[in-house]
């Protein structure tokens, strides 16, 4: 998925937010850039259209939020990355094999950490 910076910009925004209008996602994000209301307007629904942001009507304006939390949204990106390049779970192993080959040791016991917590929600039926 194709994401322009500004649609990063604002799909993080929402991360770091619960719910805002465009208003107030103009409002926080306009800086020594210009940046209308309209174009923060036509990120937001290119955000919605993509499926990543969730809006809902409020008045006049509509009231928008991610549609799914960050690590899930990077999950579904490197599925569709590995997607692109191998339909070999191997592969996709291997790869993630060799980033892990550039992770300090905290970061390896944070990775061995979740591992093991999704092995216990897995044997608890979660």
């Amino acid at each position: 998925m194709q994401l322009g910076y500004l649609e990063k910009l604002v799909l993080q925004y929402f991360w770091d937010t619960d719910e805002a209008d465009a208003k107030r996602v103009h409002r926080e994000l306009t800086d020594d850039s210009v940046r209308t209301l309209n174009t923060i307007q036509s990120t937001l629904d290119r955000l919605y259209k993509k499926k990543l942001l969730i809006r809902n009507k409020a008045g006049h304006a509509f009231i928008y939020r991610a549609a799914m939390a960050k690590n899930a949204f990077l999950a579904q990106l490197m599925r569709e990355v590995a997607a692109d390049y191998t339909d070999n779970e191997d592969t996709l192993l291997a790869a993630f094999s060799s980033l892990s080959a550039e992770m300090t040791e905290t970061q390896l016991q944070a990775l061995a950490s979740l591992i093991d917590q999704r092995r216990a929600s897995d044997k608890s039926g979660k």
